[in-house]
């Protein structure tokens, strides 16, 4: 779902514009990248520079500070998201600090503060791309244009207005709501604490139907995740007890923009519901 960040790769490949580096002081030193800050596992190494590029000296200082942004990265509202942040949060030990490049930071901002207003944040001064080096000097730059070359770019979900839980009338009714729309998406809801003791969702989803272009089940899966993220005053309010609980998602990708229309509780009880969704292969539109 999202982007690998090899930084170590990208220095053997060309990402980094060579020219004077920031030293590195002896106050710095290298540690392991704690448990905790999941969202830079897996990125081509395993120990960070302490103190780090946002100036904390501290693993507690910087897993607290982490925190909000990991939940940011796991929305997908950029594939360099994790590369990014996890270049000031965690950066990697090299002779020389690495920075993001102000293209690399102005592209994460334009897709991911709109992510940050839906949560009731703005982007904040301490992530300024003023303060990033021009790409013609030494720092981590992104490769928009290839990245869309390889992966396919896929709609994006909308922060909206939180959808009512509506409740099903007949299989007929149903139907004429399948017909309106794009795609239904059966979802499967739970949180859980995560070891820092923030609240994390566990999303299963199953394509009932999709009808946009050349979109895959695994892609409206994706996308229907990355709404619930990046909406999650309604994720919140959809998992409001520790019990899983099952959704039926109705919507629209309307000008390569994701809006969910309806929300349905999928209980065992709708017959009418499982009947819709077994007519739905052999029914015909008006």
């Amino acid at each position: 779902m999202f982007l690998p960040a090899q930084m170590l790769a990208f220095a053997l490949s060309g990402f980094l514009r060579l020219t004077i580096g920031f030293d590195i002081g002896l106050s710095t030193k290298c540690v392991a990248i704690p448990k905790e800050m999941s969202m830079c596992h897996n990125i081509g190494y395993s120990e960070m520079r302490l103190p780090n590029l946002m100036g904390h000296t501290s693993m507690t200082e910087v897993i607290s500070k982490s925190t909000d942004w990991q939940h940011l990265a796991q929305t997908g509202c950029h594939p360099y998201a994790r590369t990014f942040l996890c270049s000031l949060f965690a950066p990697v030990c090299l002779d020389t600090f690495i920075h993001p490049c102000r293209s690399m930071c102005a592209a994460v901002r334009d897709s991911c503060a709109p992510v940050l207003v839906c949560h009731g944040h703005a982007w904040p001064d301490s992530l300024d791309c003023d303060r990033f080096s021009a790409d013609e000097d030494m720092c981590l730059a992104s490769l928009t244009n290839e990245y869309k070359y390889i992966h396919k770019v896929l709609p994006k979900p909308a922060c909206q207005t939180c959808p009512a839980v509506e409740e099903f009338f007949t299989h007929k009714r149903i139907l004429e709501v399948f017909c309106v729309n794009n795609f239904a998406v059966r979802v499967k809801l739970s949180k859980k604490r995560t070891i820092s003791g923030d609240q994390e969702y566990n999303i299963e989803c199953q394509v009932e139907f999709i009808n946009q272009g050349l979109l895959l089940p695994y892609d409206t899966q994706n996308m229907i995740q990355q709404w619930l993220l990046i909406n999650e005053n309604c994720t919140q309010w959809m998992t409001r007890s520790h019990r899983p609980v099952v959704y039926l998602i109705v919507g629209n990708i309307e000008e390569s923009i994701v809006l969910v229309n309806q929300v349905y509780r999928w209980q065992r009880r709708d017959s009418q519901l499982i009947l819709a969704t077994r007519k739905w292969k052999h029914h015909k539109c008006l």
